[in-house]
């Protein structure tokens, strides 16, 4: 867990005060903010204390003025750059002539979208949502209809079992690390702890399978597969820290939900439009998913936009009254994801993705080499990279505290778990601007590491693994 020392410092430091009290606006500073934040807002994220006020391309400045270079991207949701100007004049000018319809009644700009989708994307029709987590509980209904409908897995078939009575139902297989969002159906799929402990009970009808190990998803297929309908993937894992899976793991999916008969179901939230430096992270094996879940970036980090894909057999499946939502492929928003994808392939980010990500790793490898012993790890594809630090040589320092002198020196970056750093910037970021960050990394671990070290009292770390509740996997 991230260390919590630097934000309850700064609360403590600024105070408190009441909401209503500042509720004219007229605070500016970023530590007021951040204590009115504080003050008001759910404890339910630990942010860097830095706060954005105004952003360009790959650039942000703080209230006071301060530039840096974002690292994080809002999780890979602004790939285009932060407020590009031929995705704020979409939304400028659909704003001013039509924002909603609900689907209710037709719009003249949502079904442009869904035509470009499915062409650009391959598939033959598409749902739209606003977030990615909608989009992931979209694919799961869906997934289960097919399976009733179309693959005859058995409803409301009674088992007895040791306490009581259960109701049989369509398996979803997720794999272990995984992360598809927060909603109640995703985190019953979480080995994450401490995103289910205290919200049970989860919902049923979940197995788990190590990501990356085609053998035992196949051993799940065959013990369960006459009742599994989905098998629900990140083509690479980014809130486990940027984990690649084996070259071929990805055919080897396609070949087994072909031979099982059971819908591949392929999160490109984060990974997906020109991130890894394809348009899908799928597209690196040259396999076709059943349904494949976008989002993030198709907002292009403007406005919340997210879509199923999937062909005919799969998404009509779906009747009207058996799911949707009042702003899903609302004009304004279908205005922006059709910018969106205009400036990816325009701005051939697909291909600028890919070259500057290698050139970024080739950098990170070269501080690597020359800090062997706390770099445990340069990991990534495209620009979706991670820096997985060594936790002995790096104690009591954790890579949230490492982030923190990477904002002082100017460099947005966010870890995952105690000893990941993600960096994955906006695709329009400069090869000067790379060589920056990496700079900016050599300096911290060769100045600010030591004196961190020296400074933070030692803790005693945890040394018995954590088990998953979920799947009793150690973490």
């Amino acid at each position: 867990m991230a260390s919590t020392r630097p934000l309850q410092s700064l609360m403590k430091r600024m105070g408190t005060r009441n909401c209503s009290a500042v509720s004219k606006g007229i605070l500016s500073s970023s530590e007021e903010l951040m204590r009115l934040e504080y003050d008001c807002s759910a404890h339910n994220y630990h942010p860097i204390p830095m706060v954005f006020s105004q952003a360009k391309g790959s650039c942000v400045w703080d209230p006071e003025g301060h530039k840096y270079l974002d690292f994080l991207s809002a999780y890979s949701a602004v790939n285009q750059g932060h407020c590009h100007p031929k995705i704020i004049k979409a939304l400028t000018e659909q704003a001013e002539r039509l924002t909603l319809s609900s689907r209710a009644f037709y719009n003249d700009t949502f079904p442009i979208l869904a035509e470009r989708l499915t062409s650009l994307f391959g598939y033959e029709m598409m749902l739209p949502m606003n977030t990615g987590a909608e989009g992931v509980e979209t694919a799961l209904k869906l997934a289960r209809k097919w399976g009733y409908e179309k693959k005859k897995i058995p409803k409301d078939e009674i088992r007895y079992v040791l306490i009581g009575v259960s109701f049989e139902q369509a398996i979803i297989v997720s794999c272990c690390g995984c992360f598809h969002g927060r909603t109640l159906a995703v985190i019953s799929m979480s080995c994450d702890n401490d995103a289910t402990r205290g919200f049970g009970p989860l919902l049923p009808g979940h197995l788990k399978v190590d990501f990356g190990d085609a053998d035992a998803l196949e051993k799940i297929f065959i013990a369960h597969g006459d009742r599994i309908a989905g098998f629900l993937f990140e083509p690479i894992q980014g809130e486990a820290g940027v984990i690649l899976p084996p070259d071929g793991y990805l055919m080897s999916v396609r070949n087994l939900c072909s031979k099982y008969n059971i819908l591949m179901i392929a999160d490109e939230i984060q990974t997906g439009i020109a991130r890894t430096g394809k348009m899908l992270a799928c597209d690196w094996e040259n396999i076709r998913p059943d349904v494949v879940i976008l989002g993030k970036a198709l907002g292009a980090g403007v406005i919340p936009v997210s879509a199923v894909l999937a062909d005919k057999d799969v998404m009509l499946c779906i009747q009207p009254g058996e799911h949707g939502s009042t702003f899903g492929g609302n004009p304004l928003a279908s205005a922006v994801a059709i910018a969106a994808l205009d400036v990816i392939i325009d701005e051939e980010l697909i291909q600028r993705a890919s070259e500057m990500g290698q050139e970024f790793r080739h950098q990170l490898l070269k501080v690597q080499q020359q800090f062997p012993q706390i770099i445990k790890e340069v990991r990534g594809r495209g620009l979706l990279n991670a820096v997985e630090l060594n936790s002995e040589v790096l104690s009591p320092v954790s890579a949230y505290d490492i982030c923190l002198k990477l904002k002082d020196r100017g460099i947005l970056a966010k870890p995952t778990h105690r000893t990941i750093i993600r960096l994955a910037p906006p695709l329009s970021i400069s090869l000067e601007e790379l060589h920056e960050a990496a700079r900016a990394l050599i300096d911290v671990l060769e100045l600010d590491l030591p004196k961190m070290q020296k400074d933070m009292p030692k803790v005693v770390e945890e040394t018995i693994p954590q088990a998953c509740d979920r799947c009793g996997r150690q973490v």
